[in-house]
């Protein structure tokens, strides 16, 4: 099994470096350097396998599943990503699968490409971020972020919580750059949308 993603550069080369330095010293057996690994990446594995299946137990076997497949599969990673990236995707593809198994859809009705205007049509003002740090209005977000489908809400939360370029989001997910923003833009407008109705002008 080849868990590749499109041959794209990497990164920063003292990243490259780093990730080169680390998947050598794992696949050498070095004592500590599996755990290293875990260790750098568990935070990034957590938070996309949590916001896909919003299960606890659910989300530590799955994450366990996901070092359990980057130990095996290590070999077959081939720097065209960072090592982060390759991480995700493992990650990604794991919840997925997850989901599924237990026929529970990843992404809503017609939630695929949109039409090309739509990125002219839907106001794209709506700041997530100032909304997040309003206390009262951040409450009120959080359970509209949790209803949203568990594709558009990791994509949503990997972008403007976790900073997450767009380009490694495709790779984490397999879609494409131009779907990543189509679902940042639903995503952003239904938000909007549901906080007007609640809170007015404040949103």
């Amino acid at each position: 099994m080849a868990i590749e993603a499109d041959g794209v550069g990497a990164g920063e080369p003292e990243v490259v470096d780093a990730d080169r330095v680390l998947v050598a010293a794992v696949l050498a057996g070095a004592r500590g350097a599996f755990e290293t690994l875990v260790r750098d990446h568990q935070r990034l594995v957590w938070h996309i396998i949590n916001r896909m299946v919003r299960h606890p137990d659910d989300t530590r076997e799955l994450c366990q599943d996901t070092f359990l497949r980057v130990h095996r599969y290590l070999h077959q990673y081939r720097f065209e990503s960072a090592l982060k990236t390759w991480i995700g995707q493992v990650a990604y593809s794991v919840a997925r699968r997850h989901l599924e198994r237990k026929r529970i859809p990843i992404v809503e009705a017609g939630g695929g490409e949109d039409a090309p205007d739509l990125l002219e049509r839907v106001a794209d003002d709506f700041d997530l971020e100032a909304a997040s740090a309003d206390a009262e209005l951040g409450a009120v977000l959080h359970v509209e972020i949790e209803a949203l489908p568990p594709l558009q809400r990791t994509v949503l939360t990997l972008y403007h919580l976790d900073e997450v370029p767009i380009a490694e989001i495709a790779r984490m997910t397999g879609l494409s750059a131009g779907t990543i923003k189509s679902h940042l833009f639903r995503c952003r407008a239904r938000l909007r949308g549901r906080l007007q109705a609640r809170w007015g002008a404040k949103a």
